[in-house]
């Protein structure tokens, strides 16, 4: 279940769960999802279900991360974007087939090294990682056209909305553990922002510190 036909049929499914954008869609039948699980999971990787990572931590559904990609390229790819929660790393690397220059950052340091593992293994250049608690951003390479939160809070951090470029967008889940919703945020060129709500999500919660 690691073949190019159960990357096929993944996306196929996607589509007919009403993915539409065709780049994402590419970039799902391209990249290998089992590279981003443990061993152990290899058969299930095509599944279109969030699985365990460690640290408490999963990898996202493909639906998901599908929808939160087209989300934020809908109305322009943007030419730089942050993630906060790299993860297992395919979020990212999804980003990265799409996107001319990705940025993420991970709290957990050992998830991170994993994903740098996997990066390289992929030939994947156009992306930067760093060690921080995702909370603060990464205020030194600010502002970006995109940002994308793989974790939910309560709110999205001011520090984010700060670091988004006026007519940037922003793709985030946010609520409670028990209600969420994914958002997509606009930030006018008068640095207004409008929200826009995409459905119901279930994410692990958006954490602060780093481990």
């Amino acid at each position: 279940m690691t073949s190019q036909r159960a990357r096929d049929r993944l996306a196929a499914r996607l589509a007919e769960e009403g993915i539409r954008d065709e780049r994402v869609l590419e970039v799902i039948r391209q990249l290998p999802r089992h590279h981003f699980i443990d061993q152990a999971l290899h058969s299930r990787a095509y599944e279109n279900n969030a699985l365990p990572i460690g640290h408490g931590q999963t990898i996202s559904q493909p639906w998901i991360v599908a929808r939160m990609t087209e989300a934020l390229i809908e109305h322009g790819v943007p030419g730089r974007v942050l993630e906060i929660g790299t993860g297992s790393g395919y979020q990212a690397a999804v980003l990265a087939g799409i996107v001319p220059t990705v940025y993420t950052v991970e709290r957990i340091e050992e998830l991170l090294r994993q994903a740098r593992r996997r990066f390289r293994q992929l030939g994947i250049e156009n992306l930067r990682s760093r060690h921080d608690d995702g909370k603060l951003g990464w205020p030194s390479d600010a502002p970006f056209d995109g940002i994308i939160l793989t974790a939910a809070g309560d709110r999205i951090p001011l520090q984010l909305l700060d670091q988004l470029k006026p007519g940037g967008v922003l793709v985030a889940p946010v609520g409670s553990p028990s209600q969420q919703v994914l958002v997509r945020l606009r930030k006018d060129e008068n640095g207004e922002v409008t929200r826009e709500e995409l459905g119901a999500v279930s994410f692990v919660p958006l954490l602060g510190g780093i481990g």
